[in-house]
């Protein structure tokens, strides 16, 4: 008669620490989003040594580069652009000279939406959440006297990506700086618009298009430049689940690659400069899991799906913001421990660009003061925290180890049911993506209303918020915050009138009549774009020759 086999000893402590913690903790032992408690694999030497790795080997789960923050500190950016161009010059100034290593632009909601700051829909929203660029002139002046052969320049630009990239060029070429000698990222991540954040213009195949006619564009012109970054970050404020954000990021950028593959391009050629961008919120270790977590996935498929060969090809590079959605309008100076914690996931999670949110963004645009000292968060990090001395200092820890394989696999169920609808495109078209996020965000809005989940200072710890005012100046405790006044947008709107009463009108409508051909005909819309531009077209008028040849997208209202 066989003998059973006594459970080992590892077992038996589990059984004995586990009927401790009941008694301990009672009903709630169960709860929570992370487990109690998290041991080592049952094999630590073999498949767990594999998926783990090194850093900068195959499959990246603890980085893409060898020696990671020890080699080379991840881009310090600051996400910049308000009232005018004049003003978002003086504050990129202001920003190069206290240390920030990479210019980041926000873009106001007409010039996203494809809008000239003159525009009957722009009225109210010139220069309020970004910079109003309209024309050749308002970039001249954005990047006047900044060294755009020196520092890189990221910008959150989607549906107008195209002519966005188009003004720069010209710019930098207009100052020296060949086309091929800069350096940067555009966003250019339309998919994540229809999910999300909203600022699309035509429907999903046209803009899909124009994304992937930017894209080789730069491929055979922009060698330095970073023409995609598939974006989470947008997700992730609507609501979305750490796995939501990254199998739905993942989604996406798939979509993208069968794109550019079916316009022909090498993907060994493609995929080094494509980026993507992640939030970073509030939950400490599952945030720097998920970095890990997403790299890992991203080599996988890439290498597996794919058969892309270069190493470089495999790796994925992100920037990451601290998440926006944290920010509480009351008790704002606490948003700048949120965000501290926030940017350290992000920094031990690997991430090779970062920006940090001010204190008093839950209530206007970031003044100086409250932009400096985000940046400063960022240097404390990099030069006194030590984070940066050891290469994925959390690695191996059996809870972030536990949680990266969680996020890998359930992120991995996503994508079957997205393969399954026939890709993301079909998915967004069916509204599977914001459905999924929508019922998430649903579901923390009811958990913060029962106190479920704490807000400090929002739903527990409110003690000394009802004296708050946002203009201490007028009197009582708050915060200054910026102010965009009426006046500067009547200034914009004067400019953009003078722009196109002074251009040469003849060799404006040759040029856009050769980009709306251009345009039909199926060619790469980059040329002619920046042909138009530089005869003067404005942003709302090139967006306005899509327009009127792709429509104009009508949302889904329900998976």
């Amino acid at each position: 008669m066989a003998r059973s086999r006594r459970p080992s000893k590892k077992a038996t402590g589990r059984a004995r620490w586990e009927a401790d913690a009941r008694a301990a903790i009672g009903p709630k032992v169960e709860g929570g989003q992370l487990p109690l408690l998290v041991g080592p694999p049952d094999d630590p030497d073999g498949e767990f040594l594999d998926k783990v790795g090194f850093p900068g080997s195959y499959p990246y789960t603890r980085g893409i580069q060898p020696t990671m923050y020890r080699g080379r500190l991840w881009t310090l950016r600051q996400y910049s652009g308000f009232g005018s161009a004049e003003a978002t010059n003086r504050r990129f100034h202001f920003l190069l000279k206290g240390g920030q290593t990479g210019l980041s632009v926000a873009f106001d909601l007409p010039t996203q939406n494809g809008y000239d700051s003159d525009h009957t829909r722009a009225v109210g929203e010139v220069g309020r959440c970004g910079v109003p660029i309209a024309s050749l002139g308002d970039m001249r002046t954005l990047f006047r006297g900044l060294p755009l052969d020196k520092a890189t320049v990221s910008m959150t630009i989607n549906a107008t990506a195209p002519i966005l990239t188009a003004l720069l060029v010209a710019v930098a070429e207009e100052s020296g700086v060949p086309r091929a000698r800069l350096g940067g990222t555009v966003q250019n991540d339309i998919l994540k618009e229809y999910v999300a954040r909203g600022t699309y213009i035509y429907p999903p195949k046209a803009s899909l298009r124009l994304a992937v006619d930017l894209i080789e564009f730069a491929t055979r012109e922009m060698p330095q430049w970073n023409y995609i970054s598939v974006s989470g970050y947008h997700m992730r404020e609507a609501g979305a689940t750490a796995v939501q954000e990254v199998a739905f990021t993942i989604a996406n950028a798939i979509a993208y690659v069968r794109a550019v593959q079916e316009r022909g391009l090498d993907l060994d050629e493609f995929l080094p400069r494509l980026s993507f961008f992640f939030s970073s919120d509030r939950n400490f270790l599952e945030e720097i899991a998920k970095y890990r977590a997403a790299r890992r996935l991203w080599a996988t498929i890439v290498q597996e799906t794919f058969g892309a060969r270069s190493a470089r090809s495999k790796q994925l590079r992100f920037h990451t913001q601290t998440a926006g959605s944290s920010l509480t309008a009351q008790q704002p100076e606490l948003n700048v421990v949120r965000t501290t914690l926030e940017a350290l996931a992000a920094v031990l999670g690997g991430t090779q660009s970062l920006h940090t949110n001010a204190l008093d963004e839950a209530l206007g645009l970031p003044t100086e003061p409250s932009a400096r000292l985000a940046l400063r968060t960022q240097q404390i990090l990099a030069e006194e925290s030590g984070v940066t001395n050891t290469v994925d200092p959390l690695g191996g820890a059996y809870e972030i180890e536990y949680l990266t394989d969680r996020i890998e696999r359930e992120a991995r169920e996503y994508l079957a049911r997205i393969e399954e609808m026939g890709g993301a495109l079909l998915a967004i078209e069916r509204g599977f993506l914001a459905s999924e996020i929508a019922r998430e965000a649903y579901r923390i809005a009811r958990a913060r209303e029962a106190h479920q989940e704490v807000v400090v200072g929002v739903n527990e710890f409110t003690d000394g918020n009802t004296d708050f005012t946002l203009f201490p100046e007028v009197g009582g405790r708050g915060v200054a915050v910026q102010r965009i006044t009426p006046a500067e947008e009547q200034r914009q709107v004067g400019q953009v009138r003078r722009w196109r009463k002074e251009r040469d009108s003849a060799k404006f409508r040759a040029a856009i009549a050769r980009l709306e051909q251009a345009t039909r005909d199926g060619e790469n819309v980059l040329p002619p774009v920046l042909a138009s531009i530089n005869a003067g077209a404005t942003l709302g008028e090139v967006a306005d020759v899509w327009r009127g040849l792709f429509g104009e997208h009508k949302p889904s209202r329900a998976f």
